[in-house]
């Protein structure tokens, strides 16, 4: 894990409504991202917010498909995925990822990536921005979610 060149975002979310999407896999994990999901979208004075949780990191590109055709500004999903011993890792985060870059292509709502795709538990456990962790990438997500959603705004 790096962190290197990660660019430090100082976002004005103010009047957006954001939807955040959140797994429910990895109590302790998905605890810590959202989190930081509610602690970068207070400091970016987003008043309007939507959380909804769904069972795994298969179910975030539906609810988050949902969420940007009825009126979200910015969605934000968060999830984990750990390496296993069978290739259940690999389609769950083959289809997640797809799944969400496709809902913000074809629905022209930004959509923040907090979906943790770790070999292990320790690596989850890393950047889920609790205390003791390198990064917070729950965080990250909304960060990146409002960016977009303002560089959108000056076309």
């Amino acid at each position: 894990m790096s962190g290197a060149g990660a660019p430090s975002l100082q976002v004005d979310g103010s009047g957006l409504r954001v939807t955040i999407v959140a797994a429910s896999w990895h109590t302790e994990v998905m605890d810590g991202l959202l989190a930081g999901a509610r602690r970068a979208l207070d400091a970016a004075g987003v008043t309007e917010i939507r959380e909804v949780r769904v069972p795994g990191s298969f179910e975030l590109p539906v609810v988050a498909s949902r969420a940007a055709h009825q009126g979200a500004d910015a969605v934000v999903a968060l999830g984990v995925v750990i390496r296993g011993g069978t290739p259940h890792f690999e389609y769950v985060c083959q289809a997640a990822t797809q799944g969400l870059a496709d809902v913000a292509l074809r629905s022209g709502v930004p959509v923040g990536f907090g979906l943790l795709t770790c070999d292990d538990e320790q690596q989850a456990l890393d950047r889920a921005g609790l205390p003791g962790s390198r990064e917070d990438k729950g965080a990250e997500a909304v960060e990146a979610a409002i960016a977009t959603a303002l560089a959108l705004r000056t076309f």
